[in-house]
């Protein structure tokens, strides 16, 4: 459930009406909904109520601080992969030792930073990493608390882009070589064990690969439990889906009774490192239509918005539902919905059925809260939208759009190009 919905035929966010905002501040923008985001992460928490958990918000979903903020307040951890969420989180409030850093290329920059936030532990995800994070400890003298990211080599049966538990994946470290670094950790004084963690992918609509991977990870729990680790956090990962279109995904709480009885007796905190089922659908795009046209028979409606904004449904073909801010009692068209980015893959839906609409009308890009702002670009010096949140009938600027001086701050020309 989201808080965007019509009201004689507008489109409000909450008690907004959408179109009010983009006559404030101009189109594209991505646009929250504050009682959306708390909403989900409640019930995702309520549901994990009997098990004794640790969420831990995917950072990269959607990065700005205000939804950081918003989620930390409500008690949240993050899941990072990179300094600069180490940063972000930090600056939005996240307690560091609610943070736990994931990723198969960690600088040894960003590990000591880690090291020196206080982070919860660093998922290792390969005997390399390991290596390196034993060097750095020895050279800062402190423990650095660790858990290996175990692949299960469970089809998580999504898009092959983001599937991250197969053996061919280059996420994780394969079963049969993770009880032998295990280990070695034990033996070794530069670093503590602290847990196991999985990560199979993402946009996840089926219980069945969750429930698989739980299982291969329990065996390798009893397995090291035999051998005297005490394990103290499980990290089964984020990637519960969303319905985009016609996927059912299963509710946070069937989720978790999947793993309620299956987890008993194992005393250990489970992370739960949920991303795009908290803010997926909390967030949409906005965007106005510049022109309409057509070539070779086919309808093109051009927006203002491109695929530097949005580009999973060039890098997927990923589905988003479009809808008009007015809705009315038009002719229904069948049109190639495109932005004014020079690549043919710059388009959000084609050969989509949608209501006639005229240039300087506004269209709502549905399910844009998740690896949308996040993965937008500068591509062709575009400069990178507004972000908005919204809270009942109030609005707030939570990242100012981009202006031109914006897009060369830190070039510089060598002078003797100025000669």
């Amino acid at each position: 459930m989201h808080h965007f919905h019509y009201r004689n035929g507008i489109l409000y966010a909450e008690d907004l009406p959408i179109e009010e905002i983009a006559q404030n501040i101009g189109t594209p923008f991505y646009l929250y909904s504050y009682q959306t985001l708390t909403r989900h992460y409640r019930v995702f928490d309520e549901a994990l109520s009997e098990l004794n958990h640790l969420i831990c918000y995917s950072v990269k979903a959607n990065s700005n601080l205000a939804i950081l903020r918003i989620f930390s307040k409500y008690g949240a951890g993050a899941d990072v992969v990179s300094g600069g969420e180490i940063f972000r989180a930090k600056k939005a409030g996240v307690d560091p030792k609610k943070i736990v850093f994931s990723g198969v290329g960690k600088t040894e920059e960003e590990i000591l930073y880690g090291l020196q936030e206080g982070i919860l532990m660093f998922n290792v995800e390969s005997r390399n990493e390991f290596e390196v994070i034993k060097t750095l400890a020895k050279k800062t003298g402190k423990k650095v608390p660790i858990s290996f990211r175990v692949n299960p080599d469970i089809d998580p049966r999504t898009h092959p882009y983001i599937s991250t538990g197969l053996k061919t994946s280059k996420f994780g470290i394969e079963s049969e070589e993770a009880l032998g670094l295990y280990m070695e950790a034990k033996a070794c004084k530069e670093v503590q064990v602290l847990g196991i963690s999985c990560h199979i992918g993402s946009q996840i609509t089926e219980l069945g690969p969750f429930i698989e991977t739980f299982e291969r990870i329990k065996e390798l729990h009893e397995i090291l439990a035999k051998k005297g680790f005490e394990i103290r956090y499980v990290d089964l990962g984020g990637g519960l889906g969303i319905t985009y279109k016609d996927e059912s995904p299963p509710h946070p709480s069937e989720y978790s009774r999947s793993l309620i009885e299956r987890a008993k007796n194992m005393g250990c905190t489970f992370i739960f490192e949920p991303g795009r089922v908290l803010v997926g659908n909390a967030g949409i795009l906005v965007t106005k239509v510049l022109y309409r046209k057509q070539n070779g028979g086919k309808e093109f409606v051009i927006v203002d918005a491109g695929m530097n904004d949005l580009i999973r449904p060039s890098l997927y073909r990923a589905y988003h539902e479009i809808l008009p801010i007015r809705r009315e009692e038009r002719p229904l068209i069948k049109a190639n919905i495109v932005g004014p980015v020079c690549e043919t893959t710059d388009f959000f839906a084609q050969e989509r059925e949608i209501q006639e609409v005229k240039p300087g009308e506004l269209l709502a890009i549905m399910g844009a809260g998740a690896y949308g702002f996040s993965m937008s670009s500068n591509y062709n010096s575009r400069v990178r939208t507004a972000e908005v949140l919204v809270k009942e009938d109030q609005m707030w600027i939570i990242r100012k759009r981009e202006t031109y001086e914006d897009l060369i701050r830190g070039e510089f020309i060598p002078e003797f190009l100025n000669d």
